[in-house]
């Protein structure tokens, strides 16, 4: 590839009371489509070419301190930044934390991203004609929805005290980075600040706080945009009203930028909705400031990731290898493109990889000593209740875009190839699942042929081999009610079927995975806001529907669902149902069936908190030819200082034993 090679200005001694850094730039990134890839990749159609091309390499020199080297696609080893350059990237983002070391100087983890590591991340990222996002926390260590903590610096201050400190270190930190000559083309004023940010809770103190920092921007990098950054725009309204707090105390702001994982993050459309609503209604340009994807299920590090092949309860829309990464990262960028004022996709952390393939031990010393894992033992000395339980390793290095070699991965080049498309002949990528259910008085038939997920996301039925013999079939009968798991090979590949036994289930739709109520039946007896079937697999017990519930007034959460059955054979039935939800204060929730009217039992049920479902049953109803059986659920709560909310899911009507 050509170089071509650019003198930055220097940087005025008046305006920085310094002389800035003069940084050959390489311009690495290409102008060109990368010929002669095996990437299925289908091209964004009117993607604009200023739209960001993201990567958070917050980590790597502390994987370089570590003993990690990176290659290029030739099997060299180059700088990394380098290669992400040459694969299309065209900003580096980094995460920038206010003093990540304990009393002894021992570093807390994550990278023990401070200023200076920032600075050599930027110098780098710059030296390839890349551009630096800022992301400041505004902490000592982690900073997302679930905690916002406050510097320890900063933490006897009153609110003016820590926005002038925040202006200060803003201020300072940039200027240092301009003096380096780092190119800055964002700063974002705080990270995933749901509800808080440094330590305040308050939103008219949050935003004073947004709004020094802004300052502190505005000053020291006039060209840089200010991006504000939130999570979870699944929750529904959530978005819009952080914009309008920002809207209604005044805060100058050019980015509304938002986490977007697809395993909990709600679907695309849901997505772009929610940025074109912020876009329309405020102005404001949008983007995605995460997103990863996992390329394999397998650990590399010997410290358990947050996504494997046995995580439950996530959306996963692609095989877990590196074409399913790629088609995953594809359809970000394709969202963000077709919204108004979509400006970018930025994809959080694929240089974090494994620090050696060798044991725990040797990987354990390398985090403790230069914070390659996602936190130290040392963390704990600042946030106790997470880090000092749960330090360890990456986490994510099965969603890096390097392997555990240090290699790229062929996904890294769907940053140039959305531009350009690269359509090749699709070929099996993986087996899709068979999930299968059959009666214990039934017979066992399994499919000769399964779902292979092409290169280009389509399905295509394969014949399909099962490594199963009839000895193992007639096992499965006499093993009663049970989930088995059978393996196959089709087209080369692993196959899997999930075949549950099971009691016959006289319920229609008894999931809701029909995505319609029917046949059951609500009687809303206290005018609940949302009473309705949700499709969100990671709320779901089973499958990815389920009856939703929520209402915002007191004791507005009053109704039953029921689904009536005709026809039974003579006998004796059970049924059984499962909720869950939270904030209920008193509540008489239960579940029951009656015969012909006349009730056969009642079972008191409860929710709790999110995710922990209460199943139960009413057992030893008797049935006789010709009655009508009605089971359901009632519930009723007043609500813990406002409304509840819940969700239903998995009911069965089966013959008893």
């Amino acid at each position: 590839m050509k170089k071509r090679w650019i003198i930055l200005l220097l940087v005025s001694a008046m305006a920085l009371g310094c002389v800035g850094k003069t940084i050959e730039v390489e311009n690495a990134v290409p102008t060109a489509k990368i010929e002669g890839s095996s990437l299925y990749v289908k091209k964004v159609e009117n993607l604009p070419d200023g739209f960001i091309m993201g990567m958070d390499a917050s980590s790597v020199i502390a994987e370089e301190q570590s003993g990690v080297k990176y290659f290029n696609f030739a099997g060299e080893e180059q700088d990394v930044f380098k290669t992400l350059a040459e694969s299309g990237v065209t900003h580096i983002r980094v995460r920038v934390w206010n003093h990540p070391y304990d009393a002894n100087g021992n570093g807390y983890g994550g990278g023990n991203n401070d200023v200076e590591k920032a600075i050599a991340i930027g110098e780098r990222a710059t030296k390839y004609g890349m551009q630096l996002i800022v992301d400041f926390h505004y902490s000592d260590f982690w900073a997302d929805p679930g905690k916002q903590m406050v510097p320890l610096a900063w933490k006897d201050m009153d609110i003016s005290e820590k926005a002038d400190a925040l202006y200060k270190f803003t201020k300072d930190s940039l200027k240092q980075m301009k003096k380096a000559g780092v190119a800055v083309g964002m700063v974002q004023l705080g990270n995933e600040t749901n509800t808080s940010m440094c330590g305040e809770t308050y939103w008219e103190r949050i935003i004073k706080l947004m709004a020094s920092g802004s300052k502190a921007v505005r000053e020291t990098y006039p060209n840089a945009l200010v991006a504000v950054h939130f999570a979870n725009p699944e929750r529904a309204g959530a978005y819009d009203g952080c914009a309008e707090k920002l809207e209604a105390f005044g805060l100058d702001y050019d980015v509304f930028a938002s986490s977007y994982y697809p395993y909990w993050h709600g679907t695309l459309e849901n997505l772009a909705n929610v940025l074109n609503g912020i876009a329309e209604r405020y102005g404001k340009k949008v983007m995605v400031m995460e997103t990863s994807y996992a390329y394999t299920g397998a650990d590399s590090d010997f410290s358990g990731n947050t996504i494997s092949d046995e995580t439950g309860n996530i959306v996963k829309d692609y095989p877990f290898t590196v074409q399913g990464q790629a088609n995953s990262v594809r359809s970000v960028i394709d969202t963000v493109a077709h919204v108004k004022n979509g400006i970018g996709v930025c994809y959080w952390e694929g240089t974090w990889i494994t620090v050696g393939t060798n044991s725990w031990e040797e990987n354990h010393e390398k985090w403790e000593t230069c914070g390659s894992g996602w936190a130290s033992s040392y963390g704990g000395s600042y946030d106790p209740d997470d880090a000092g339980k749960y330090y360890g390793g990456c986490a994510v290095d099965n969603q890096a875009m390097f392997d555990p070699q240090g290699k790229p991965l062929e996904s890294l080049k769907v940053f140039n190839l959305v531009r350009y498309g690269n359509e090749i002949e699709p070929k099996p990528d993986a087996i899709a699942d068979t999930v299968l259910a059959f009666d214990l008085k039934g017979t066992i038939e399994l499919p000769e042929t399964v779902d292979a997920v092409m290169t280009s996301n389509e399905l295509k039925p394969v014949p399909v081999e099962w490594n199963v013999t009839e000895a193992d079939l007639d096992a499965m009968y006499r093993g009663g009610v049970h989930t088995y798991e059978i393996t196959g090979t089709a087209e080369g590949l692993p196959a899997r079927a999930i075949v549950s036994m099971v009691k016959f289930n006289y319920l229609k739709n008894a999931g809701f995975e029909d995505g319609v109520l029917e046949p059951w039946q609500t009687e809303d007896r206290g005018g609940a806001d949302q009473l309705y079937v949700e499709d969100k697999v990671t709320d779901s017990q089973n499958g990815t529907y389920h009856m939703h519930f929520w209402s915002a007034k007191q004791g507005s959460v009053d109704f039953s669902l029921t689904q009536q059955v005709t026809d039974l054979p003579e006998g004796v039935y059970r049924f059984t149902i499962s909720v869950m939800g939270g904030d209920g204060g008193e509540t008489e929730i239960f579940c029951f069936a009656l015969v012909d009217g006349v009730e056969a039992g009642r079972t008191p049920m409860k929710i709790t908190s999110y995710g922990n479902w209460d199943t139960q049953s009413v057992s030893g109803i008797e049935v006789k030819a010709g009655q009508t059986v009605t089971v359901g659920i009632s519930v009723r709560c007043e609500g813990a200082g406002n409304g509840a909310w819940g969700k239903i899911d998995d009911g069965m009507l089966n013959a008893e034993d």
